[in-house]
């Protein structure tokens, strides 16, 4: 299939990256994985075993109404907890081939829904916010939430956009499904669409 290209002539490209039919179920699946990737799982709980306390036994056995032995049962306040949690890893394994579907899908989507702009080349000479934001008009980029993907991304561009909320300054590793499918508009430099190509062909 043929792209158009903003101030350039058109491009070819693979209709295997760029025309794939999108797969809700795949796309989800690989959107949960990344972002379960991200969490911590440093969550950490004391049993009756592990708190501070005595394991005298407070009372009589026979006599006193309720038969307890100590302090560090889980329903005294300051006793241990029942199934404590322990740290644990949330990561959820997504093939490469999965994970590559799930891109070509969304990429794939963005373009129906005309959500794609490509350029020759998206970059500004100095770090200044307000050229950045003058570039992004000139694309009439609708709505305030923006990637920028570029096959290489200059100290001056990635500046300039630090401080703009909403919007990512990336190189085609750093894309991810999360920031893609969250986007209002992606903007692919002509470069960075032939390593998109060659990466998920």
């Amino acid at each position: 299939m043929e792209l158009a290209v903003k101030g350039g002539s058109p491009v070819q490209v693979s209709d295997t990256v760029f025309n794939r039919p999108f797969s809700e179920a795949l796309v989800h699946q690989v959107v949960t994985a990344y972002r379960n990737a991200g969490r911590a799982g440093t969550k950490a709980q004391k049993t009756r075993a592990e708190v501070t306390g005595t394991t005298k036994k407070f009372k009589k056995q026979k006599g006193g109404g309720a038969r307890h032995g100590d302090y560090r049962a889980p329903i005294f306040v300051g006793g241990g907890v029942s199934f404590a949690a322990r740290p644990r890893s949330f990561a959820q394994k997504v093939n490469r081939k999965m994970y590559q579907g799930a891109m070509s899908a969304i990429l794939s989507e963005l373009l129906r829904q005309g959500r794609v702009h490509i350029v020759d080349a998206f970059e500004v000479e100095q770090p200044k916010t307000k050229a950045f934001m003058a570039k992004l008009a000139a694309l009439d980029v609708a709505g305030p939430r923006a990637v920028v993907v570029s096959e290489d991304v200059s100290e001056a561009t990635y500046l300039a956009a630090r401080n703009i909320p909403y919007v990512n300054v990336v190189d085609v590793h750093g894309m991810n499904p999360v920031d893609l499918v969250q986007s209002d508009a992606l903007v692919l430099t002509v470069g960075a669409v032939k390593k998109i190509e060659e990466w998920l062909s």
